[in-house]
């Protein structure tokens, strides 16, 4: 006979959160958001993979691509780049990422001194870099002569043919520093000397880094923004569970910080075969969360198999049509608390503490306090980040308001039929994504520091301070249809309703 399981299966919106005291200490810029990304000891030892923000980016072909894993970053959280595109392409994306920004940054930029300005214009639409080093053989760390400004020349007042060596800095009247030059050096000779960028050479005089003021007050700008120890942005990737003996080698030599089986539902044979085909050949350095799981048993499954993090959720994504196809799934709310629950279960029995990520079913900001209440580690957002300037999609104008692009992976659009572990078949022959379209939100930074906000501030209400403060604290209520409507705008007229 079935299993029948006691309680209804409930979404976010059935709940909502009842305040608790809070001191005056409880200021929402007071409020910390950092979260583990990956297991560790918790007591032992420190998480090796920590967030600044409770937000990772949806393993979607219609969100995640390099400049919205920078622009997260940035924000303090992390994006998993699709892995619906070819080995290359994915990895060629990881590296855009880890090169965006370093301290210590490997010139890509290079002419040498025969090259002209038109050399120099080209190269510069190329890159998007207005800083050209001049080196002996034009490689990035051939010996240094020069470095090429924008200062340095005048387009409207310059031929064309104009050699660079006639119009560069040269080394003689160059600021430059040794390559043993610490980072906290280079920006005070930065500083001190009133300067954009500072060439770092060998003995020699070869060019082995550039240190630019500009990552500097970016740091300053974006004080949450995720660094790994080289201060490259942290970026996560996606894989399947078919050729990641392929994908997996090619993302690492790219610099990925952690990866993600993108399945459909992970209490699966072969998501165990792909966390232990990768502990095989790299041991714990590699970092893979897995999932998707809705129950106890699926959450023991993946722990067992050795994931580092654990995806919770089937059919709550917006574009997610599987429960309406195939009639599998379960609300997101109590799938959440009950694997919540069972992340603490084998914490107690372990002493290894597994991070669980709620992936889908966030239509509001507060939807995201309550997961993380009922006891997620962070949320995985597709919808909410494809509405940015940053996602890869088309920005579109349809009956006077602006729109993005957004499609589901389990599309036609998409034909990620990689992340269905269908055996020896294809494709699927249904879909369980839809395309569609959502409204433009403009920039990132501006729509993750209004979510923030609200996140802090209704933590505070809750007297915490900490994310696993609110988990001890949080007290939630069960609301009915009819409290939910009194919890909106009701029996008056809005101004400047097309409706009314």
């Amino acid at each position: 006979m079935a299993y029948y399981f006691e309680e209804p299966s409930r979404t976010f919106g059935e709940y909502l959160l009842v305040p608790g005291y809070s001191s005056s200490a409880c200021v929402p810029d007071a409020v910390s958001l950092k979260t583990p990304l990956v297991k560790y000891r918790k007591g032992e030892e420190e998480c090796p993979l920590t967030m600044n923000i409770p937000m990772v980016s949806a393993i979607m072909q219609s969100v995640s691509g390099d400049r919205l894993a920078i622009a997260l970053a940035k924000q303090g959280g992390v994006s998993f780049i699709y892995g619906s595109q070819s080995v290359e392409d994915e990895a060629a994306m990881v590296a855009r990422v880890k090169s965006y920004k370093k301290g210590f940054v490997t010139s890509d930029s290079n002419l040498k001194p025969t090259a002209t300005l038109a050399d120099v214009l080209e190269l510069k639409e190329k890159t998007g870099h207005s800083t050209v080093a001049i080196t002996e053989d034009g490689t990035p760390n051939g010996k240094l002569l020069g470095i090429v400004a924008s200062r340095d020349y005048r387009v409207s007042r310059m031929s064309m043919d104009e050699p660079v060596a006639n119009f560069m800095t040269p080394m003689e009247k160059l600021v430059y520093a040794p390559e043993t030059t610490t980072l906290k050096e280079a920006n005070d000779i930065i500083w001190d000397n009133k300067i954009n960028s500072l060439p770092l050479v060998d003995a020699e005089g070869h060019l082995k880094y550039m240190v630019f003021r500009k990552d500097y007050d970016s740091h300053k700008e974006n004080v949450n923004e995720l660094l790994d120890a080289n201060k490259s942005y942290v970026v996560g990737a996606g894989i399947n569970t078919r050729d990641y003996a392929e994908r997996v080698p090619a993302l690492i030599e790219a610099g990925v910080d952690v990866l993600c089986i993108d399945s459909s539902e992970g209490f699966s044979e072969w998501q165990s075969r792909t966390i232990a085909w990768i502990r095989e050949r790299y041991g714990d350095k590699v970092k893979v969360g897995a999932g998707n799981v809705v129950d106890r048993e699926g959450f023991r499954f993946l722990a067992q198999a050795g994931a580092d993090f654990i995806k919770v959720g089937i059919g709550g994504g917006s574009i997610c049509i599987t429960r309406e196809t195939k009639g599998i799934g379960r609300g997101q709310a109590t799938a959440v608390i009950e694997v919540a629950a069972a992340r603490d279960e084998y914490y107690k029995e372990t002493g290894i503490y597994i991070p669980i990520c709620s992936d889908g079913g966030i239509v509001h900001d507060y939807h995201m306090t309550l997961a993380l209440a009922m006891g997620a580690d962070f949320v995985m957002l597709g919808r909410y980040f494809a509405r940015f300037d940053e996602s890869p999609t088309n920005k579109l104008r349809i009956n006077g308001s602006y729109v993005k692009e957004y499609w589901g992976e389990g599309s036609n659009r998409a034909r990620n039929w990689q992340r269905y572990d269908l055996g020896g078949a294809t494709k699927l022959s249904f879909e369980e994504g839809v395309d569609s379209y959502v409204p433009y939100a403009g920039s990132l930074a501006d729509g993750v520091g209004t979510t923030l906000y609200k996140i802090r501030s209704t933590m505070c209400n809750c007297g915490a301070l900490t994310i696993p403060e609110l988990q001890e604290k949080a007290r939630l209520t069960v609301v009915s249809s009819t409290s939910i409507v009194e919890g909106g705008s009701h029996d008056v007229i809005l101004k400047n309703n097309p409706n009314n």
